[in-house]
């Protein structure tokens, strides 16, 4: 087993790993930029070392990492999830200098990023995709060609494109037109290449993943699977274990498919494969992520598996201690996405200092966070504050669980989206286990009620204050 682990990331990822690390006996290494150096990562590891002024660089410099690894004593690097999570070059950087990666191999993680090689991977090993450009675009007239064979509406994406960006759908031939190159710009900015793909558009789609863990002796599992159909301009903010809109022949297929996908390029660590579910009961591969996911937190609660612990277990070449057979689900859990947000104001960043916090607890209630009273949020990362996972034996506990929890915790100085996780709670669609990934779009009011659950509760907190002082 690894005796010191680099943790190349930040947040709550960060502390969620270094968790693992200190229940397995494992020292920790977290890294930082200035603006990170009070952060809870920092304070949580074991040792940890500054990247630097600039805020973003550091975490993406793979030669520092890896050279700061060696010089540390480290035997492992757990990249956690964005950042270089998925970066072919930090696996392959941590092989050279004899520095094992916390992940799929350096070939894996190329080709499943590439999304038309994932395509043409999937359709070899008899999974069904989307219709869609067997390679990479080579202009616009092609995709317009294209766009013109399988109809609209259609998806223009980006070939390395993940976690939502790179990616716009096109209704009409003037809107591709006018988005094609607008996505070749996002793609080179943010992945750094400028190809991209045409697929057809699965119209208000349920979006459904599946959690598989492989280790390096031929043993392949899925944890079940997940529903992230509450989602805003593709950015998941509710996620659900296991999906009450499936029933057990589809829970049972689209597991065998997400292993069946894995040992097709082989797979070894944990990785998600993620689908679409259309209208008329048709699942499509959409992708698979090869890292941890944000979401990783609903499995591990419906299943009892930690699935970090299990990742650091088969980089250090050990078996799974499960097999498929002995995985058993229980009742439901959802994660909500905490984020610093202002649903009022078209869910503008909201950074700044956290003037109170306080944690929800309770039976069946768990936080992941790295934020803390008096914690400062840059304004140079993801929004995310906080994941809370509640879980039940029911769909409806699971669902009043929720909406305990969240009027449970406490964050002043900033805005968060919990009041409109309050107003999804309530919604009858939701609540009766109905709804896709046109949900947020479909429910403006949401976010109007969402804005006038804030005020009267400002309104409640003013009239208590007023009368404290009144009293004195």
């Amino acid at each position: 087993m690894f005796q010191k682990i680099l943790i190349a990331n930040r947040g709550e990822i960060a502390v969620r790993i270094i968790r693992a690390c200190a229940e397995m006996g494992i020292r920790s290494v977290a890294i930082y930029s200035d603006v990170d150096r009070y952060s809870l990562h920092v304070k949580k590891a074991d040792e940890a070392y500054s990247l630097g002024s600039d805020p973003l660089a550091g975490y993406l410099n793979v030669n520092r990492i890896v050279n700061l690894a060696v010089s540390t004593g480290c035997d492992a690097v757990h990249p956690g999830y964005g950042f270089l999570s998925e970066n072919p070059e930090l696996a392959e950087a941590c092989a050279r200098r004899g520095i094992t990666f916390i992940g799929p191999t350096p070939e894996v993680i190329r080709r499943m990023g590439d999304k038309t090689e994932a395509r043409q991977a999937m359709i070899a090993a008899g999974l069904p995709v989307t219709p869609g450009s067997e390679g990479n675009l080579a202009n616009l007239g092609e995709a317009l060609a294209m766009a013109e064979r399988i109809g609209y509406p259609v998806m223009l994406k980006a070939t390395s494109g993940g976690g939502g960006r790179g990616i716009r759908r096109c209704d009409t031939a003037d809107e591709l037109r006018n988005n094609f190159d607008r996505v070749i710009s996002e793609a080179t900015k943010a992945f750094g290449r400028a190809e991209v793909f045409l697929e057809k558009c699965v119209v208000n789609p349920r979006h459904i993943e599946v959690q598989v863990l492989a280790d390096h002796h031929g043993n392949l599992i899925h944890l079940f699977e997940r529903d992230c159909s509450i989602q805003r301009r593709n950015q998941k903010l509710i996620e659900i274990a296991p999906s009450p809109q499936l029933d057990e022949d589809q829970r049972q297929y689209i597991g065998e498919m997400a292993v069946a996908a894995a040992k097709a390029v082989g797979y070894t660590n944990a990785g998600t494969v993620e689908f679409l579910l259309d209208q008329d009961g048709r699942f499509y591969f959409m992708e698979m992520n090869t890292r941890i996911q944000v979401e990783h937190t609903i499995t591990e609660s419906i299943t009892g598996v930690d699935i970090v612990e299990e990742q650091i277990r088969v980089a250090a070449g050990l078996p799974l201690r499960f097999q498929q057979n002995e995985i058993q689900r229980r009742g439901f859990a959802i994660q909500f996405r905490v984020n610093a947000e202002d649903p009022k104001n078209n869910f503008l960043p909201s950074f700044g200092r956290i003037s109170r916090y306080y944690a929800p607890g309770g039976p069946g209630v768990r936080t992941d966070a790295a934020i803390y009273t008096g914690y400062s949020v840059p304004p140079y990362y993801d929004s995310m504050l906080a994941k809370i996972i509640v879980w039940a034996l029911s769909w409806d506990d699971v669902v009043a669980r929720g909406e305990r929890a969240l009027r449970d915790m406490g964050v002043f100085g900033i805005r968060t989206t919990i009041p409109y996780y309050l107003e999804i709670l309530s919604n009858e669609e939701f609540r009766a286990g109905s709804f896709n990934t046109g949900f947020v779009e479909a429910h403006p009011e949401l976010i109007e009620y969402s804005c006038k659950r804030r005020n009267d509760e400002l309104a409640v907190v003013l009239s208590a204050v007023i009368a404290a002082h009144a009293g004195l």
